[in-house]
């Protein structure tokens, strides 16, 4: 198969051609049709990608790919300028850009096919074409913007095609917007996932188009016509890319459920998102929506052990009235779900205020019974009562503090929680979300 695949990309390099034009011969804007002068019509040539036949070679060695393969798409070239303003063209920002990720991704180990190297007009077919013939991982297309409505319209808007399930193109495009944003500090604009371009519409890997700033503002243009910019914008897009194929981990957690209403709105949109995560069950809720807890399970979620009560003052009075409540809610988990659990989580945590002076008592009898306790490291800080949407997805992004290994707190019985849950996990695309395990070392306070 493999074979036969780098057989066929041979092939299409051998009669894949581009048109050469003397720099200012010929401008065209990104709306006007392609016209070529009869000098370039006669100077078509055979393209010889060097990149993509490297990799070929690559490949064919080692009988299988040795790392990601990046088309990095620099948009426009020869006869089509793209947009210009003040001397500017668009094609060469974009590729200046494109060499730029190029340098950046290769020296992080990805092997890099490139549209075009020089001043090419090179149809959007043939670059498609070549991307899906050399069985790219994944497809960068570099753009900038242009507006009639004035010099004061500036920022970074990123496209994908959001009507393609079988493509991760929504999870590329946002790393791709947020590594971009933080790296430039940009103004972020719109991502839009309505994109209509064969570019990303064609292509059979995940896809995006970044128009990283517009022409048309004096401000911006100066930035992206400089070098330094550039490459802070290649870095930005290495980094999405990086997250895309090496994301950091986190443990998405929910706390004292089941309820009735909230909890089944959080189930489906992790069931739409195909995420799986660890919900530490309250007992008495436990035993008032059984089906809600059996769903759960039914889901592939993880359960846990949250308490009996959930009653800070009885729980805590000593050990022994810790591992009491405990072990009735290990129990009706157990006769409900039929699941044996052995993952637990403090009521409030493995400190507070109701148990410093028995916490480590509990902790070492836990650890002798074969529990394992989870604290967390960032947090919704959903359970302090007037949860507003907006400020819990503020909450849970700022302290994850960019670490890589993260395990979240958040309450299935919230409302606000199931409100905000699909616009949290939009802005935690650098995250691949999993269940504990009994494999997984716990985050302790």
């Amino acid at each position: 198969m493999l074979a036969s695949m780098l057989a066929m990309l041979l092939t299409f390099l051998a009669v894949f051609t581009i048109h050469r034009i003397p720099m200012g011969e010929v401008q065209a804007s990104p709306e006007a049709n392609i016209v070529l002068t009869p000098e370039e019509a006669a100077r078509a040539a055979v393209y010889e990608n060097k990149a993509a036949k490297e990799i070929i070679e690559k490949i064919t060695k080692a009988g299988e790919k040795t790392a990601p393969v990046i088309f990095v798409d620099a948009g426009h070239g020869g006869a089509d300028a793209g947009c210009s303003r003040g001397g500017v063209e668009e094609k060469t920002i974009n590729l200046a850009i494109a060499k730029a990720l190029k340098t950046r991704l290769e020296a992080m180990g990805y092997m890099v096919i490139m549209s075009r190297e020089g001043d090419d007009y090179i149809s959007k077919e043939d670059r498609v074409k070549l991307a899906n013939t050399a069985c790219a991982d994944i497809y960068i297309s570099i753009h900038q913007n242009a507006t009639d409505e004035g010099d004061e319209i500036k920022g970074m808007e990123v496209w994908y095609d959001g009507t393609d399930a079988t493509r991760d193109n929504k999870r590329l495009a946002q790393l791709i917007k947020q590594q971009t944003s933080i790296s430039t500090q940009a103004q972020e604009r719109e991502i839009r996932g309505n994109a209509d371009f064969h570019v990303t519409g064609s292509t059979k890997m995940p896809a995006c188009l970044i128009e990283t700033g517009f022409l048309t503002n004096t401000e911006e243009r100066g930035k992206l016509a400089s070098k330094e910019y550039q490459k802070k914008i290649a870095e930005g897009i290495a980094k999405g890319i990086d997250y895309y194929f090496h994301p950091k981990t986190m443990y998405l957690t929910f706390d004292d459920g089941p309820s009735e209403e909230n909890t089944i709105r959080v189930l489906e949109i992790l069931k739409d998102r195909d995420i799986k995560a660890t919900f530490f069950l309250v007992g008495e809720n436990v035993k008032q929506y059984p089906e809600i807890a059996r769903r759960i399970v039914a889901d592939g979620h993880v359960i846990g052990i949250h308490s009996d009560t959930h009653d800070y003052e009885a729980i805590y009075a000593d050990k022994e009235s810790f591992m009491q409540d405990l072990e009735a809610a290990h129990q009706i988990i157990y006769e409900v779900t039929g699941v044996d659990t052995k993952l637990v989580r403090f009521p409030g945590g493995s400190v507070n205020a109701y148990n410093e002076k028995v916490s480590e008592e509990i902790a070492e009898e836990l650890t002798k019974q074969g529990y394992t306790y989870f604290d967390w490291n960032a947090s919704l800080g959903d359970a302090t009562g007037n949860a507003v949407p907006e400020q819990l997805v503020t909450n849970g992004v700022e302290t994850t503090l960019g670490r890589k290994k993260v395990v979240m707190l958040a309450h299935d019985v919230v409302y606000s929680t199931g409100i905000c849950l699909n616009d949290l996990l939009d802005n935690l695309p650098e995250y691949e979300m999993k269940a504990i395990d009994e494999d997984v070392e716990p985050i302790q306070f």
